[in-house]
């Protein structure tokens, strides 16, 4: 699309929370000139009237004394306080679809768990649907409906929250679920891991691209591997119908 065409769907009908607060606003900028910046180029509004929603918006997201914050700079806000204002300048014009990269990685766990509360908070409020792009399995068990667990830049497994994490179908989710530390049973000496390392775009194997990291290969993991199955979708020779002679 062109880039004027392309203006229109972002920030008012996609938005997106960038993974690092801490370098995704100008520090020569107000936090309230970031808000007020995304309301203006989507509405026809005065900078008092921007100003004002951006006011409500930092409320919204739970910032303490907003009238006064909202002409705060970056650096005056700590990493929670930032990315909440992030959330608040990526709501401004109520968009549909809300991608969140990674919102929470640079945040301690209690400023996490207050952020994703508040995301599924005002996923309701807004009605936005929620992309989370994230590694972090505890994450997604916490705010995810549906999940799609990706490898290589491709699918390898597809399903409800439910199905992937109780019977996990594709060898890379279980070595993702496995390897996510044990708060309760036997305590083990050692965390399970994935052997082997992440792959390069440019090293893809024709094949499957986890193959060379996966215990239970064989010889019909040569060929590309189908995104498969009914409502639980996985990409294994292991879980296909049919497998290539």
């Amino acid at each position: 699309m062109p880039d004027r065409e392309l203006r229109t769907l972002r920030g008012r009908e996609i938005a997106m929370i960038f993974q690092d607060p801490m370098t995704s606003l100008t520090p020569v900028y107000t936090v309230g000139w970031h808000i007020a910046e995304q309301i203006r180029a989507h509405e026809q509004v005065s900078r008092q009237a921007a100003r004002a929603r951006a006011v409500e918006l930092l409320t919204e997201v739970g910032i303490p004394d907003p009238a006064r914050r909202v002409d705060a700079y970056p650096h005056e806000f700590s990493g929670g306080m930032r990315q909440r204002a992030v959330i608040a300048m990526a709501l401004a014009c109520d968009p549909a679809l809300l991608i969140a990269d990674e919102p929470t990685t640079a945040l301690d766990v209690t400023t996490q768990a207050q952020i994703l509360d508040l995301m599924l908070r005002l996923r309701e409020t807004h009605g936005s649907s929620i992309v989370m792009i994230t590694h972090d399995m505890g994450v997604v068990s916490e705010i995810a409906d549906r999940v799609l667990v990706m490898y290589g830049g491709r699918a390898v497994e597809a399903g409800t929250r439910q199905k992937v994490f109780h019977t996990p179908r594709h060898p890379y989710t279980r070595g993702l679920l496995n390897s996510v530390p044990r708060t309760g049973g036997e305590r083990l000496h050692r965390l399970p891991t994935i052997p082997g390392a992440p792959i390069a775009s440019s090293e893809r194997p024709t094949g499957c691209a986890f193959a060379p990291r996966c215990a239970e290969r064989h010889d019909a993991c040569t060929a590309q591997p189908p995104l498969t199955g009914d409502g639980h979708l996985s990409a294994c020779w292991l879980t296909a119908t049919e497998v290539p002679a």
